[in-house]
C-alpha cells in the first residue's frame, strides 16, 4: 500500500508544476520540476542552442561553419556597402562612361582633320604609269613634307543628329546604371530579410528542440517508473529527432541565407553577421493600385531608358536619310620640297606648295545603299516604340502583382498569429489531457506538431511581408 502511495506522489510530482522535497528523489525532482510546455511558450526565455544528434561511431561530428567576429549590420548599412561593393554597379557605371565617349567620338566630325605626310620617292625620271587607276602618270624622283587640312562645312544635319542620338544612349546608359542600383538594394532586402527570418526559424527550432528533449526526458523517466508504456517513450523520442532534423535545416538555412547576403554585398567569402532591424512597425500596403501604376511610369530608370533609347532611333534614323544629301567640306595643303633632280635640264616642283578649295560630294547611286539604311534605321525606331510600349505594360502588370502579393503578405501576419494562439490553445489542452490520463501521447505529439508549424509561419509571414514591400518599393522606383 505504501508503495502504490509512493508511485501516485512520483506521478504527480513529474506531471504538476511543484516540486516536492524528498531526500531520496532530490536529484530527480530537480530535473523534472519545470513544465512540460515551458520551451513551447514563445514568450519564454530564449534557450541556448540544442545539441545536434550523435554520430554514428567511428565518424567524427560535422559542424557548420560559423565565422568569428560578427559585423552589426542594419539594412540601410547594407544597402550602402552594396551599392559600393557589388561589382555590378561597377560594370554599369563603367559602361555608363564608355557611352559618354561615343559623343566626343561623333562631335569629332565639327573639328578639323589636320595630318602630316612625308615622302620620297626614288623614280625613273621621266617616265609614265601607264596602268591602274585614273591618276597623274607622271613620276619625278623627289623628297618632300607637307599638312593637309580638312573641315566640315556642313553635312546638312547628319552629323548633329548623330550626336544627338549617342548623347540620348549615354543617358539611357546612365538610367540603366540606376536600375542596377535599385535591382541590388532590393536583392540587398531580400537577403537581408531572408537572413532575419532563417535565424528566427532557428531561434523556433532551437525551442522545439529544447521543449521536446524535456518531455522525451519526462516520459522516460515515468516508463522506468511503469507510470508510461514503451509506446510513449518511441512517440517522444520520435519528436525529439524530428526536432532535431528541423534544426539541422534551419541551421543550414541560415548560413545559406548568410553566404547569399554576402554575396550581394560583394564579399568574396562567406562573412557572419549580427543582423539589426531598426524598423519594427508593419504599415500595411496602399490602398489602389492605380496610383502606384502611375508612379512606376514616371520614376522607374527602365521606362526612361528605353524612352532614351526610342528618341536616339528616331535620330539615327534621320542621320540615315541625310546620306542622301550633299555635304560640304574646305580642303587645304601647304608643303616644302627640299629636294627635286631636274629632268632634262628643268625642275619640276619649285621648292613651296600650298593650295585651297571646297569639294561637295553628292550622292547620286549606290546601289541602293543610303536607302536601305534610312529604311533600316526607320523600322528599328518602330521596334523600339513598340518595346517602350511592351516595357510599361509588363511594368504596370509587375506592380499590380506586387501590390496583391503585398496584401496578401500582410493579411498573412493577421491570419498566421490566429493560428499560432489556436495551435497555442490546442497544446495547452493536449497536454492536460495527457497529464491526466484522457488522451494518448499521440494526440500530443499532433499537437506539438502543429505549434512549431505555426510558429515558423508566424516568423516566415513578418518578413516576407517585409520582402513583398521591398519588391513593391522597386516596381514603382519609390524612394
Amino acid at each position: 500500500m505504501r508503495s502504490r502511495i509512493h508511485g501516485l506522489v512520483l506521478a504527480c510530482t513529474l506531471l504538476h508544476v511543484p516540486a516536492i522535497a524528498q531526500e531520496e528523489s532530490s536529484s530527480l525532482l530537480l530535473r523534472l520540476s519545470e513544465p512540460l510546455n515551458q520551451a513551447q511558450n514563445p514568450s519564454a526565455e530564449r534557450p541556448s542552442p540544442a545539441q545536434s544528434p550523435e554520430p554514428p561511431a567511428g565518424q567524427a561530428p560535422t559542424t557548420l561553419p560559423m565565422p568569428s567576429t560578427p559585423m552589426r549590420l542594419t539594412l540601410q548599412a547594407a544597402e550602402t556597402l552594396a551599392l559600393k561593393n557589388n561589382p555590378q554597379i561597377s560594370v554599369y557605371r563603367l559602361l555608363a562612361l564608355a557611352s559618354a565617349q561615343l559623343i566626343r567620338e561623333e562631335k569629332a566630325a565639327y573639328y578639323p582633320n589636320l595630318y602630316g605626310s612625308l615622302t620620297a620617292v626614288g623614280a625613273n625620271q621621266g617616265s609614265r604609269i601607264a596602268a591602274g587607276a585614273l591618276n597623274s602618270p607622271h613620276l619625278y624622283e623627289k623628297a618632300a613634307g607637307g599638312l593637309t587640312l580638312s573641315q566640315l562645312i556642313t553635312d546638312f544635319g547628319r552629323t548633329g543628329n548623330l550626336v544627338a542620338a549617342s548623347a540620348l544612349r549615354a543617358r539611357a546608359a546612365d538610367m540603366n546604371s540606376v536600375a542596377t542600383a535599385d535591382q541590388i538594394k532590393l536583392a540587398v532586402d531580400q537577403a537581408f530579410y531572408n537572413a532575419l527570418q532563417a535565424f528566427a526559424e532557428r531561434v523556433v527550432a532551437e525551442q522545439t528542440t529544447a521543449a521536446r528533449q524535456a518531455v522525451s526526458d519526462q516520459v522516460t523517466t515515468l516508463f522506468q517508473n511503469k507510470l508510461r508504456s514503451e509506446l510513449d517513450v518511441s512517440f517522444a523520442n520520435a519528436n525529439l529527432a524530428q526536432a532535431n532534423l528541423l534544426l539541422l535545416d534551419v541551421q543550414n538555412n541560415y548560413q545559406a541565407a548568410l553566404s547569399r547576403l554576402s554575396l550581394v554585398l560583394g564579399f568574396p567569402d562567406q562573412q557572419n553577421f549580427e543582423l539589426v532591424e531598426t524598423d519594427t512597425t508593419l504599415n500595411p500596403p496602399p490602398a489602389s493600385a492605380n496610383e502606384l501604376v502611375d508612379e512606376a511610369y514616371s520614376n522607374r530608370p527602365e521606362i526612361m531608358a528605353q524612352d532614351y533609347e526610342y528618341r536616339a532611333a528616331q535620330h539615327l534614323q534621320k542621320a540615315e536619310r541625310d546620306l542622301l544629301l550633299p555635304s560640304v567640306e574646305a580642303l587645304g595643303v601647304v608643303g616644302k620640297i627640299p629636294f627635286a633632280p631636274t629632268a632634262d635640264g628643268v625642275q619640276p616642283f619649285t621648292s613651296w606648295y600650298g593650295a585651297a578649295g571646297i569639294n561637295i560630294d553628292i550622292p547620286i547611286f549606290n546601289g541602293f545603299l543610303y536607302p536601305a539604311r534610312s529604311k533600316h534605321a526607320a523600322l528599328r525606331t518602330q521596334a523600339a516604340q513598340e518595346q517602350l510600349r511592351d516595357l510599361k505594360d509588363r511594368i504596370a502588370d509587375q506592380v499590380r502583382t506586387s501590390w496583391l502579393n503585398a496584401i496578401t503578405a500582410f493579411n498573412r501576419i493577421n491570419v498566421t498569429q490566429q493560428f499560432v494562439d489556436q495551435s497555442n490553445l490546442a497544446f495547452d489542452l493536449s497536454q492536460g489531457r495527457y497529464k491526466i490520463g484522457l488522451s494518448s501521447i499521440v494526440e500530443l505529439s499532433a499537437a506539438q506538431l502543429q505549434q512549431t508549424q505555426a510558429q515558423i509561419q508566424l516568423a516566415a509571414a513578418k518578413y516576407q511581408y517585409r520582402i513583398a514591400q521591398s519588391v513593391l518599393r522597386f516596381e514603382t522606383a519609390a524612394p
